[in-house]
């Protein structure tokens, strides 16, 4: 895997030559599955050697999940690691809600004799992850040109909602990590008043996750079957709790032209659009918006583009500046192992 240019990333230690040839292991950390690769730096780039994948929930720790996949390689002297992690990283520590666990990197530097260990919010680590990405993994939404100079916002839904971006130095993109999935939902119609009613009395603060993640995808279905008492045919629930629930809502729509599904999938998308409007104004981003995460991919063939770009424009003064900034989605999906790897090997003198 080689840097694209059309993502500038200030990395310096690739111009260092005592970063080729090392040997790294990167990690992604999600609540349903840790995946982990073994990876070589080479070139100013990367080459993947091994990748496994771990069903998180099944191990006490990481520190048990990374001993396993050192020893079912059968890996000796791995000189760095890079670990993507779902939350904020402050001073080299995270505690992730969603995995429940605390993560130290004077832990794993200590315990497993690494050179260097560094650790990072997940998204930010996708955003590094991305320079590795080729033209064709860039589905553009609203325009096929190049991200322009600027910074860039980057939104990404799936266990839960990311949020990151790139800030432009005039030379450079540095990712930087968030965490606006955390900022308050706000309703706009007499119908999201109702919906917003509905998860004030679930959850009472009310976040954008709540709305644009697996489970405010759900929400959104549940809200539409139980409240607005759009028909749900038993065979759907069925499928349902069956099998992976953002997959089958959208066979559902697209397949057998079920009319709930179609109208959650085209709500979620309404408020994709918005809080990619929000996170764009808020950070400036008139180098780009980058739509990553499970979601948007297993929905991609559903979205409406034009639709999607009518409704992500919309706003009181800045519209001008909107309808200008190029949209992609990003259809690959293991940017964040590759991103911590990436970070790990050239983000240093």
């Amino acid at each position: 895997m080689i840097l694209n240019p059309k993502f500038p990333l200030y990395l310096p230690g690739v111009k260092n030559g005592s970063n080729d040839n090392v040997s790294i292991i990167g990690a992604n950390l999600r609540e349903d599955i840790t995946s982990l690769g073994y990876f070589v730096s080479s070139n100013g780039g990367l080459e993947i050697k091994i990748q496994n994948n771990y069903p998180t929930k099944d191990y006490a720790s990481f520190a048990d999940i990374l001993k396993k996949f050192i020893e079912d390689n059968q890996l000796e002297d791995v000189k760095r690691l890079g670990m993507a992690v779902p939350g904020p990283v402050i001073n080299g520590k995270s505690h992730p809600a969603r995995l429940g666990w605390s993560l130290d990197v004077e832990e794993y530097t200590r315990d497993f004799r690494f050179e260097k260990v560094d650790m990072l919010n997940d998204l930010e680590a996708s955003a590094y992850g991305m320079a590795l990405l080729e033209d064709s993994d860039l589905d553009p939404i609203y325009t096929s040109g190049h991200l322009e100079n600027g910074n860039v916002a980057i939104l990404a839904p799936g266990n839960g909602l990311g949020e990151a971006g790139y800030f432009f130095d005039g030379k450079y993109l540095r990712p930087f990590a968030t965490e606006g999935g955390h900022s308050e939902f706000s309703p706009r119609t007499n119908v999201e008043v109702e919906f917003y009613q509905f998860l004030n009395n679930l959850y009472g603060i009310v976040s954008w996750e709540n709305v644009l993640s697996k489970t405010g995808l759900f929400n959104i279905y549940r809200f539409l079957r139980d409240v607005k008492r759009h028909p749900e045919p038993e065979w759907l629930a069925d499928r349902f709790s069956n099998g992976n629930f953002v997959e089958e809502l959208f066979k559902a729509a697209v397949e057998d032209d079920i009319l709930i599904c179609k109208i959650a999938l085209d709500t979620f998308l309404e408020f994709l659009a918005r809080e990619a409007n929000n996170l764009t104004l808020k950070l400036k981003a008139t180098g780009g918006l980058l739509i990553s995460g499970d979601i948007p991919q297993t929905i991609r063939d559903y979205m409406d583009k034009d639709k999607f770009y009518e409704k992500f424009k919309i706003s009181d003064k800045m519209e001008e500046m909107l309808r200008n900034i190029p949209i992609y989605l990003i259809k690959q999906n293991h940017t964040a192992l590759n991103g911590a790897a990436l970070y790990t090997a050239y983000y240093q003198d």
